[in-house]
């Protein structure tokens, strides 16, 4: 797919989302799409190789929770993996402060070389289990914002990333089509955390069946030093 290609089809469907976005973002993410294309051969990154889908399933999915990011928050973006959402949001909304945290080494080392390549400024890496993030004095409780895209169900996905989060933070939770039924589960684990929902935004991505639910979750006071647990343990025995 040539530049000219990828503006077209990228800016069909966020016409769809009421976003225009100008020449150097765009060309931008189609430099990113390549890299992550390209490096997917070596690194196990994304099984979404095809780049129609790679639009909307990766670019489009994680410019849907723009509108609520403010200009120039603190940003991390927890179980990164190939960089979504925080490099997308880095690079059309270049005030925001993003760290990339990520468990896996490999990945780290490509996201790096990424930030390096696209020529971003205000955005680092941490190797780390989110758990042991959350535990470091430099990273707990130090971000406006703690957002994930398909890492865990949200019971445990919570104990991430509340910690990481100031109070009257916001934890972004990108998830499927089980929004609803994950937040009912995840009641317990709100009320342990400190955290109210705010907000379930259900969309469509553009184009296509594909539903999503954004969760948009507040944190009411700090979180007790129980949280969280060592790294595994939300995983293995969830808050329910």
């Amino acid at each position: 797919m040539e530049l000219k290609e990828f503006n077209k089809k990228l800016d069909e469907a966020l016409l769809k989302l009421e976003m225009n976005l100008d020449n150097d973002k765009k060309e931008k993410l189609f430099n990113y799409m390549k890299l992550v294309i390209e490096c997917n051969e070596k690194i196990n990154l994304t099984a979404i190789t095809d780049e129609n889908e790679f639009i909307i399933k990766h670019i489009v999915d994680s410019l849907t929770v723009i509108p609520y990011i403010e200009d120039g928050m603190k940003v991390i973006d927890v179980g990164t993996g190939a960089g979504f959402p925080g490099i997308p949001l880095k690079i059309v909304n270049p005030t925001l402060k993003i760290t990339l945290l990520d468990s896996l080494n490999k990945r780290i080392v490509f996201l790096e070389n990424v930030i390096k390549e696209l020529n971003l400024n205000e955005i680092n890496t941490i190797h780390s289990r989110a758990e042991d993030c959350g535990k470091n004095k430099d990273t707990r409780e130090k971000f406006d914002i703690a957002i994930a895209r398909a890492v865990a169900p949200l019971n445990v996905l919570l104990e991430y990333l509340i910690p990481l989060i100031k109070v009257k933070g916001k934890c972004i939770c990108m998830k499927s089509i089980r929004g609803q039924e994950e937040i009912n589960v995840a009641k317990k684990a709100l009320q342990v955390l400190n955290g109210t929902i705010e907000k379930n935004i259900e969309i469509t991505l553009p184009n296509t069946d594909m539903n999503r639910n954004i969760i948009i979750v507040n944190k009411q006071k700090e979180t007790s030093k129980i949280y969280p647990r060592k790294a595994g343990t939300p995983s293995k025995t969830p808050i329910i």
